[in-house]
């Protein structure tokens, strides 16, 4: 494509090359998860480090807060966060356990609203937060709700890590739950993210019916069992959806 910036394409793949998981990477990691080289992504991480995007210790480097600007003009205009918040909060204290709400970007999941209860996950939660969408129970509302052709495409290219001994990592295996999800209209899925992690996520759609986000309640293992998750989490769940369903639909279109 005439248009496109390779060099600005690169600087931002940087940038993505951070993540909850691996927040300090050293240069050779950034170029390995960039496929960069070495001299090139050590340009692009020291011109960051100059504009002041990422700091460094001389070995490991890491984002700073100030690349929330860069989100910044789309998330306050943004009216699903806004919207989300107090049916979140309400949630979280009817089930007491942590709710959120996220959005699909590419091949992974992004939280734009969260009502933390309790810390159970390794990695601290918070807006911005990118998890692989196909081991997360909001990514698989979310690619469930894909057009087919979008769906063979996201198969096509997304790498499915295994990040536990649970987690699905056969394209086939993952098309076979999104059916299943795709009919029950709401998605569970049992310590694939992180061992011990369980979540229940339902869809949100807008005025059109299309699916725009997915919200969901996370739990531990050694409180929740799939039975009552099912039981005791999902029906205030579907309930939460629902109203923030007619928020959104409430709004005017010029804010939806």
């Amino acid at each position: 494509m005439v248009d496109h910036v390779q060099s600005l394409a690169r600087g931002l793949a940087v940038i993505r090359a951070f993540s909850a998981a691996e927040p300090e990477q050293t240069l050779s990691q950034v170029a390995r998860a960039t496929g960069l080289s070495r001299a090139a992504a050590r340009r692009f991480l020291l011109t960051l480090t100059e504009l002041g995007y990422v700091r460094n210790d001389g070995r490991l480097f890491a984002l700073t807060p100030r690349v929330l600007e860069l989100g910044y003009a789309y998330l306050s205009g943004l009216s699903l966060p806004e919207v989300a918040d107090p049916h979140l909060e309400r949630l979280a204290a009817e089930v007491r356990e942590s709710a959120s709400v996220a959005v699909l970007d590419g091949e992974d999941v992004v939280y734009v609203a969260r009502v933390a209860t309790a810390r159970i996950m390794r990695v601290s939660i918070s807006i911005g937060t990118r998890f692989p969408a196909h081991c997360t129970s909001m990514g698989r509302v979310l690619l469930s709700a894909l057009p087919p052709e979008a769906l063979e495409a996201y198969l096509s290219r997304a790498c499915l890590r295994r990040l536990t001994s649970r987690t699905i990592v056969l394209p086939a295996a993952l098309r076979a739950e999104l059916d299943e999800v795709r009919v029950r209209g709401w998605a569970m899925v049992d310590q694939e993210l992180e061992e011990g992690l369980r979540s229940i996520a339902a869809p949100i759609r807008d005025r059109t019916g299309r699916t725009v986000a997915a919200v969901n309640v996370s739990t531990h293992a050694t409180r929740t069992s799939l039975e009552a998750a099912e039981r005791d989490l999902l029906p205030p769940l579907l309930a939460t959806a629902g109203r923030i369903e007619a928020d959104l639909a409430s709004l005017s279109p010029a804010r939806n």
